[in-house]
C-alpha cells in the first residue's frame, strides 16, 4: 500500500504569500497573480443583507455596552451596599 507524496495534494494556489523582504528567498520582481488580488475587491451588498448586517452590528454593539454598564452599575451597589458601610 503506497501513500501519496504532499505534492501531490498541491493545486497551486497561495494561502499565505512567504515573500517577505529580508529572507533570503525574496524575490523583488514576483506580482501577485489576478487570484491573488481579487481578495480586495469591495463587496456590494443588498438592501436586505445591508439592513441585516446593521441590525447584526447594532445587537453586537448593545452587548457590550450592557455589559459595561452592568459591570459599573455591580460596583456602585457593591460600593454603596457593602464597603463604605
Amino acid at each position: 500500500m503506497s501513500r501519496k507524496r504532499l505534492e501531490d495534494y498541491d493545486d497551486g494556489r497561495v494561502i499565505a504569500p512567504m515573500n517577505v523582504d529580508g529572507m533570503p528567498w525574496y524575490k523583488p520582481d514576483r506580482r501577485p497573480r489576478e487570484s491573488e488580488v481579487s481578495a480586495g475587491d469591495p463587496v456590494h451588498l443588498t438592501r436586505r443583507e445591508n439592513i441585516a448586517f446593521s441590525f447584526g452590528v447594532l445587537k453586537a454593539v448593545l452587548l457590550i455596552a450592557f455589559v459595561y454598564i452592568a459591570v459599573m452599575l455591580g460596583f456602585i451597589l457593591f460600593c454603596t451596599n457593602v464597603w463604605f458601610r
